[in-house]
């Protein structure tokens, strides 16, 4: 069942929606604002010591994001999941067609024609959560990373489009940072992910390092467990090493908020060798202090 907080939202704003009056841009805009400051929990500072000029946009970008992510996560899953992300695409394509009702897309359509964003990385995303819907094992680790393409690469990619420096070179350091960012989150994960049925961890890895379903299902904190986890955790801290020279071909105006985030992956994964890999029994977090170590490592260091 969605959240109470989203279930409000589907019922005014989705498919069904007895109102099919179109949003006014300006509370579309307070309507997006007030997801992220909702939802935004990784460095919320951060995203508010952006440019003012691109604080809205961040929140029209977000909120789409927020959107999708619940409308798969957040409402069963199943046909009734596929029909609402099919839906979301519709209003997807009516958005880039100059056609827009819903809120999010009111607030969104003149961030895409400001910054000259393509329809891709939005049609990737919703690519990786339709994908969620039918496929909870990954055989290969070039597997997983194809999914990582559509789940994570998209969402550093509309960041240089708002930066407005989007050129091959950049987006190519950005999808080594957001893959190993999101490894870095499937690792955090483990736990959460198998109780919604999915495992992240490549097969291939799992039968490497002798780690089965049945020791999945026990939640088995053994030396093959160990072994996996700090394989796959030093495959996803070199991601986001490779990606570290993205940094100083930034504007200022981004520099801060992509490094914040970078040396946030590589905290959550020392965190987990920390905790000697144990994500079983205790998910990694930053804490408060975290967080502000890390803000004023990345303001004083940002390259």
């Amino acid at each position: 069942m969605p959240s109470p907080l989203f279930a409000s939202d589907l019922q005014q704003f989705g498919p069904e929606a007895t109102s099919q009056k179109k949003a006014e841009l300006t509370e579309a805009q307070a309507y997006c604002k007030q997801l992220t400051l909702t939802h935004y929990e990784n460095f919320t500072v951060g995203s508010w010591l952006l440019p003012k000029e691109l604080r809205q946009p961040f929140c029209a970008v977000y909120a789409y994001c927020r959107w999708a992510d619940d409308l798969a996560d957040e409402t069963g899953g199943g046909e009734r999941t596929c029909e609402l992300l099919d839906w979301w695409q519709r209003e997807l394509d009516a958005c880039f067609a100059g056609e827009t009702r819903h809120p999010v897309f009111v607030a969104l359509e003149p961030v895409v024609r400001q910054f000259e964003i393509p329809q891709q990385p939005f049609d990737d995303l919703l690519r990786a959560f339709r994908q969620d819907q039918t496929i909870t094992r990954y055989e290969s680790f070039d597997d997983l990373l194809a999914y990582c393409r559509c789940s994570a690469n998209p969402v550093g990619r509309l960041i240089l489009y708002l930066g407005r420096c989007f050129d091959e070179q950049r987006a190519a350091w950005s999808d080594q940072i957001c893959t190993g960012l999101q490894l870095a989150n499937f690792w955090q994960d483990v736990a959460d992910d198998w109780q919604r049925g999915r495992v992240y961890l490549p097969q291939e890895s799992c039968r490497r390092f002798g780690y089965d379903e049945t020791m999945f299902a026990q939640a088995a904190h053994n030396g093959a467990f160990q072994n996996l986890l700090a394989f796959e955790v030093q495959r996803a801290e070199t991601f986001l090493h490779n990606g570290l020279p993205l940094l100083a071909t930034l504007p200022r105006r981004l520099r801060f908020d992509v490094s914040l985030f970078a040396q946030g992956g590589l905290a959550i994964l020392e965190k987990i060798r920390r905790i000697e890999y144990d994500v079983w029994h205790r998910r990694p977090q930053l804490t408060r202090w975290d967080k502000f170590r890390l803000a004023c490592r990345a303001w004083l260091r940002p390259a």
